[in-house]
């Protein structure tokens, strides 16, 4: 058995009214939900909690600076027996053994009960509430839904025996925060997909609303004023930042763009920025995509992947075609790519949340995003950007010409409004005071028995439980052969 990993906190050491609150996820990376889970786990500590993370995975190369520098005491178990997958494949099963793993070991070694938890936090992963609501019957339980993860899977529409293999998994999903004293989701958008998805789930437990965060005094970069210089000094930037996924429909703003009159693009330049993984290939076709895209509009393209200096950025931009892909960029030029544009281009539709519409009104940019999902929540129409029918591209094309044409006061003015909306809603103190709230009120609420105590239950999850430590204990046999 490999050493299990702890990386101690150096900071929030004191607690309000004793005990812990202690989060659980999955894989402590760098995506979307870590950065939520980082930025709520340092406010609470921040408001005297004492706060414990425990996760299955955490790479010290790859994940926040708050995970590795001290600032969260992050405690990695239950890593070791289970495998992430079997042969790339089963992912959702052996999520679920690795973490009931996780929690089986930390509560059977005491180190949970030494702890003294007052609050259990979870997201991603519901199926060990019931065995945290049976081991610690009196500790309510928080748990985070950023999205129903039956509506995240891909490819079962097309294949009867994943839909098959899903049902039972979908089934324990429900049934499981089912345990939980209150579920947390990021937007209205979300909260009416779970009723939508799960009508019983809210006449047994509250759904409230927390809206993740952007870091509203996060430092600058010392290495961002370079990179802006490059940028200041060529056209005027229209930007796009996503993901290389399809999903995130970045082509819309390639069409709106070659949309606009040519005699209005002179000066001009799309960017398209984001992350990029070569190992992935739906990133890779995806680009390839796009490439075409623009070649049958007509519109002349560059590609620059991982710019490791404002050099390279400049050779780039010194170019004369009008779209600029930037494959998988730096902080600091995302940074300097969102203060030196007109406006930022956000393109899914019924994203759940969107947080670059976020970083965007931070930097005083003017954003312009579909009329559906978690940025109507965000952005107001006309006040810190524009909010069109993703299905119509001429409605898209009709702001930027709008942009294009304002002066540089009337775009300062709009991002001023914008910013000042994200300081006073979308902070990080902002949401861990909403966290906060739902703590305490489910401290002070008495919680009903919880339901595993019924043997039937506690049975069908021990049998699942050890059919799955037998397909670990198997897979691992036959590596070692």
């Amino acid at each position: 058995m490999p050493p299990e990993r702890h990386l101690h906190a150096s900071g929030g050491a004191g607690t309000q009214n004793g005990g812990s609150i202690v989060f659980f996820h999955p894989d402590l990376g760098i995506g979307g939900a870590e950065r939520l889970v980082v930025d709520a786990a340092v406010g609470l500590q921040k408001r005297g909690h004492r706060i414990v993370i425990f996760t299955n995975h955490c790479d010290p190369s790859h994940c926040f600076d708050e995970c590795r520098d001290g600032t969260l005491d992050v405690r990695v178990r239950g890593s070791w027996l289970i495998p992430p997958s079997v042969f790339s494949r089963l992912a959702i099963l052996c999520a679920i053994l690795r973490h009931l793993h996780l929690i089986l070991h930390i509560s059977l070694s005491g180190e949970l009960s030494t702890l003294k938890p007052r609050a259990f936090i979870a997201d991603q992963l519901s199926a060990g509430l019931p065995f945290l609501r049976y081991l610690y019957e009196s500790v309510p339980v928080l748990f985070y839904c950023h999205f129903p993860d039956l509506l995240l899977v891909q490819g079962r529409q097309r294949s009867r025996l994943k839909r098959i293999y899903r049902l039972p998994f979908d089934w324990i999903e429900q049934w499981s925060m089912g345990f939980s004293q209150a579920i947390a989701v990021n937007s209205n958008f979300t909260r009416s997909v779970v009723d939508a998805t799960w009508p019983s789930l809210k006449t047994m437990t509250d759904i409230k609303v927390v809206y993740p965060c952007v870091d509203t005094q996060a430092p600058i970069d010392e290495s961002q004023p370079s990179w802006a210089k490059v940028l200041g000094g060529h056209q005027k930037i229209l930007l796009s930042i996503n993901r290389f996924e399809r999903k995130k429909d970045i082509g819309l703003a390639l069409k709106a763009f070659a949309a606009v009159p040519e005699a209005e693009r002179q000066g001009v330049r799309l960017v398209l920025a984001g992350g990029y993984d070569p190992r992935v290939s739906e990133n890779v076709h995806y680009h390839a995509e796009l490439q075409q895209l623009a070649r049958s509009l007509g519109i002349s393209h560059h590609t620059l992947t991982s710019p490791d200096s404002p050099d390279t950025l400049a050779d780039a931009m010194s170019t004369e075609a009008q779209i600029l892909f930037l494959l998988s960029i730096p902080s600091a030029l995302k940074a300097a790519l969102l203060s030196t544009s007109y406006i930022v281009i956000y393109t899914p539709s019924n994203e759940h949340f969107g947080i670059v519409p976020l970083e965007a009104m931070l930097a005083c940019r003017p954003v312009l995003a579909a009329n559906t999902g978690g940025p109507v929540e965000t952005i107001r129409d006309a006040e810190t950007g524009w909010l069109r029918d993703p299905d119509d591209v001429g409605a898209w094309s009709a702001v930027l010409r709008l942009v294009l044409g304002m002066s540089d006061t009337d775009i300062e003015r709009m991002g001023s409004h914008g910013a000042r909306r994200v300081k006073a809603t979308f902070g990080r103190d902002q949401m861990a005071d909403s966290l906060d709230a739902i703590v305490s009120d489910i401290l002070a609420t008495k919680h009903r028995p919880p339901r595993i105590n019924n043997f039937i239950n506690v049975f069908f999850f021990a049998l699942f439980f050890a059919l799955g430590l037998g397909l670990a204990i198997a897979y691992r046999n036959y590596e070692t052969k």
